[in-house]
């Protein structure tokens, strides 16, 4: 199942469990933990007063009251001291140790806040790196659907080298031209939809026909037909002109000759292999599993039950890049797929040059991926 990282209200969340970012006595504080008992209601408090507290790095579970979910798993961040004090391995053990609880719980469904990112003081890049390892490790042996909940842009951040380096990246290639026009923020809004821009075809000749049954020649193109001979200055011939002869004037060449028409039905039938073929065609090549496959793209397993099962399955754009990242695809195959289901990476799309930032260094890390996505407003991969 996958992990999704939201601007969101974690108290406005309709999750099985959300995630309080506490301090050691359970009894509220400020930032998210304030903001969570304030919305579940007195009760929530009366029942942390059982608890007993809660140390550093460990998570506990109560009821959830005034909020749409059915339980809240407290946990204690660490503060940032440097990182010398054992601040990582606390930060990573609150994550493990809240996903335990969510699954004892039977819960399908949690929403984690970024743990020690505020008045703890952990460095954001560094605390994103650690919830986004850590959820993505556990969802690897685990089936559930967890949300990383940003309530604002300032407590998110990726690493300033990496943030500058896509930036720039952006500039190099972005098609200015076509910079925030009505296509590429619908684009945003709908994911999977692409822009489609028709282009006509060159054609030497208008399609009109002339006075005398031929076309018109087009604009700038001159032409000279050979006067028309009389019926009796033309030599006999059992054939029609266009089939008598050495086909077009060579010698040694075979006639012409001119193919029945097919009709819709053969055409169809001589269709090219659909996405969802080549999709576990290339599961089959690359020697891993479908559940790896899916996993490793961040797509949930119903997602992916419907892939398999409709050869004919149109998918989203974000899908079908999810897929070759999971497949570590390069880009002349990415762009392969890509077509599969009738679209194209574009330079007038910062969403298509990110994913072809990673793709063109290595980087098929999904997470990461998504991570630089967010960073710049864009669509995620996967489900």
């Amino acid at each position: 199942m996958p992990l999704h990282i939201v601007r969101n209200d974690i108290t406005q969340m309709k999750v099985d469990a959300i995630v309080n970012a506490a301090n050691e006595t359970l009894l509220g504080g400020g930032g998210v933990d304030g903001a969570i008992h304030r919305a579940a209601g007195p009760q929530l408090l009366a029942e942390c007063r059982t608890l007993d507290g809660c140390r550093t790095g460990e998570a506990k579970i109560t009821g959830a009251y005034r909020l749409p979910c059915k339980y809240v798993i407290h946990t204690v961040g660490p503060v940032w001291r440097g990182g010398l004090f054992g601040e990582r391995q606390k930060l990573i053990s609150c994550y493990r140790t809240s996903l335990s609880l969510a699954e004892a719980h039977q819960c399908e469904t949690v929403a984690f806040p970024l743990i020690s990112s505020g008045v703890y003081g952990y460095p954001k890049d560094k605390a994103l790196h650690i919830a986004v390892d850590t959820i993505s490790d556990f969802l690897t042996d685990h089936e559930m659907t967890v949300y990383l909940v940003i309530f604002d842009k300032s407590a998110f951040q990726i690493g300033e080298r990496l943030f500058h380096s896509i930036a720039s990246y952006i500039d190099d290639n972005y098609a200015a031209a076509h910079s925030d026009g009505p296509e590429e923020q619908s684009s945003r809004l709908l994911p999977g939809r692409m822009s489609r821009r028709v282009q006509e075809p060159h054609t030497l000749y208008d399609a009109s026909p002339g006075q005398d049954g031929r076309p018109f020649a087009a604009s700038g193109v001159s032409r000279a037909f050979p006067k028309k001979k009389a019926a009796a200055d033309r030599p006999a011939s059992p054939l029609p002109d266009a089939l008598s002869g050495p086909a077009n004037g060579f010698p040694g060449a075979k006639s012409a000759s001119v193919p029945p028409a097919q009709s819709l039905r053969d055409a169809l039938r001589q269709i090219d292999e659909s996405f969802s073929e080549m999709l576990l065609r290339k599961i089959d090549e690359r020697g891993i599993t479908d559940v790896q496959c899916y996993k490793k793209a961040n797509i949930d397993r119903k997602l992916f039950s419907k892939i398999r099962s409709d050869r004919l399955y149109r998918p989203s754009k974000p899908t079908v890049l999810a897929f070759a990242i999971a497949l570590e695809l390069p880009l002349e195959e990415t762009k392969d797929m890509l077509m599969k289901a009738g679209f194209a990476l574009s330079h007038s799309s910062r969403f298509d040059i990110i994913v072809e930032y990673f793709i063109s260094r290595g980087n098929y890390n999904i997470f990461e991926i998504n991570e630089a996505l967010f960073a710049f407003d864009q669509h995620l991969l996967g489900a």
